[in-house]
């Protein structure tokens, strides 16, 4: 890279971009919403779901199913509350692991000040499970956790982004950068005005797919950001 960036706290989303679950929230999403009577594809499920707080994104993958916004919320809640259930039996014996080399990048950027902050569309005790089965604690390996039970307003508004600054005490959102493996992540950092916004492939979408929400890079690892962000003296 020819320039670098000077940037003081980096905002991680979780599943697919730091955590490799093997996508099972949304294959846990799609059964609890085909037991409904629908045949939506895993491709579906990705697409309108990614990244979302999980009740909106069932609203938004049922959409296109429905006429009526009342049975469509009728339905989405139902959805929703089996996929609770469905998620708690696949955690229970689920093994989870981090994409090559994050805790070294995460332990990189905090030993040369960049805060690392993880946030996600899932509920408090969803993120904390996977959190619990990676060994991960705050203040060890990460600086901040935010989850959608922590703002009014899930992604892609910019809430979750704000009070993870606020947390890490980052006033000036031009030096956070927010990394993500949705279009919808990418929408959250515009938001929130990140001054560098990412996509990363190893989750959800494509990079065509993510190149629609127009960040500032797409990449293929996290082990990449280390030559984009720069570490000041």
């Amino acid at each position: 890279m020819s320039e670098k960036h000077y940037i003081k706290l980096i905002v991680f989303d979780m599943a697919g971009t730091t955590v490799n679950e093997n996508n099972v929230v949304y294959q846990t999403l799609k059964l609890a919403i085909n037991k409904l009577g629908h045949d939506f594809m895993l491709n579906d499920v990705l697409l309108n779901g990614g990244g979302k707080e999980k009740l909106q994104a069932i609203r938004d993958i049922m959409k296109p199913a429905y006429n009526s916004s009342e049975a469509l919320e009728k339905d989405a809640q139902l959805a929703f509350s089996d996929f609770l259930i469905l998620l708690k039996e696949a955690y229970e014996n689920l093994t989870v692991s981090t994409f090559e080399g994050t805790p070294a990048l995460f332990e990189y950027l905090r030993k040369n000040g960049v805060k690392v902050a993880l946030n996600t569309g899932y509920n408090s005790k969803t993120a904390l499970s996977l959190l619990g089965k990676l060994n991960w604690s705050e203040g060890l390996i990460y600086d901040a956790l935010i989850t959608a039970d922590d703002v009014d307003k899930s992604r892609p508004a910019p809430d979750m982004i704000l009070l993870a600054m606020q947390k890490c005490g980052i006033s000036n959102p031009k030096e956070v950068a927010k990394v993500g493996d949705s279009m919808v992540d990418i929408e959250e950092g515009k938001a929130a005005n990140c001054g560098l916004t990412f996509g990363v492939t190893t989750g959800a979408q494509t990079a065509d797919q993510l190149n629609a929400a127009d960040p500032d890079f797409i990449i293929d690892s996290l082990l990449e950001l280390k030559d984009i962000i720069a570490i000041k003296d």
